[in-house]
């Protein structure tokens, strides 16, 4: 007779809504099934465990599909985006700073034309440099705010998730969004790599926005998932409750 391997269960069911389970397998093929089997488990203990009291309160007996947290709170292509273009508006900006005021600093006249008028100007006679001066200044903040801001979203940590079969709730650093899943418009982007990936979710509600040749465009809002665990696992659950709670009717 073959020896089988007991059922592990998460005591905690409300707050995970997935019963972990190893199969049956002979013994000659058990070890790496049943360590895989306790890791996964240890998560979602951790996991359950590490759930904020106010995101238990809001739950209180709704049951879950899932609760996942996120390693960030946005996308890395988006503050990567940011970083390379705060970097190159710096870097343009920093030859106007160079050329005209590099010489001031250094005690040197700067010539330049004014309204088609040769004008000249140093730290004695700053009137005429004063308004320039405040220009490239107010552009190297612009690109200082850009950079930060790029570094904010890379290192900003992300929060928890969790789905019900209604709703689906974030909670980060106390404040807590919740969206049912009636306003998702079904639309989800997913990038993975392994275990690993990050989603995006596009809502019914949005903004318009206009450009110069394309008129008016609607850009809807989006929440993100980023550096989830499981991901197409988390993926498929949400599809389908977006499918069950989707508000258009039809074709009959």
């Amino acid at each position: 007779m073959s020896n089988t391997v007991p059922i592990v269960t998460l005591q905690d069911r409300f707050f995970y809504g997935n019963t972990f389970f190893i199969s049956p397998l002979t013994t000659s093929h058990l070890f790496l099934p049943f360590f895989f089997g306790i890791i996964t488990t240890y998560f979602a203990i951790m996991n359950v465990r590490n759930v904020p009291s106010e995101l238990r309160n809001l739950i209180d007996s709704e049951e879950t599909d899932f609760i996942i947290k996120s390693k960030r709170n946005s996308p890395r292509k988006k503050g990567l985006g940011l970083l390379f273009f705060s970097i190159l508006w710096l870097g343009f900006v920093s030859l106007f700073v160079v050329a005209f005021l590099g010489p001031l600093l250094m005690g040197k006249e700067v010539h330049f034309t004014t309204n088609n008028v040769p004008t000249s100007g140093s730290l004695e006679n700053w009137e005429p440099v004063l308004v320039p001066s405040i220009i490239i200044g107010v552009f190297v903040l612009v690109g200082l705010a850009m950079f930060i801001g790029a570094l904010v979203l890379l290192l900003q940590k992300g929060g928890y998730f969790a789905g019900t079969a209604t709703r689906l709730i974030k909670y980060r650093k106390g404040k807590i969004t919740v969206t049912d899943w009636e306003q998702f418009s079904g639309n989800i982007e997913m990038k993975a790599k392994g275990m690993y990936g990050d989603l995006s979710f596009e809502l019914r509600t949005g903004k318009m926005k206009s450009k110069k040749n394309s008129g008016h465009r609607f850009v809807p809002n989006i929440i993100h998932m980023s550096g989830i665990r499981n991901v197409f696992e988390i993926e498929k659950k949400c599809r389908i409750r977006i499918k069950e709670n989707d508000p258009t009717p039809t074709a009959g």
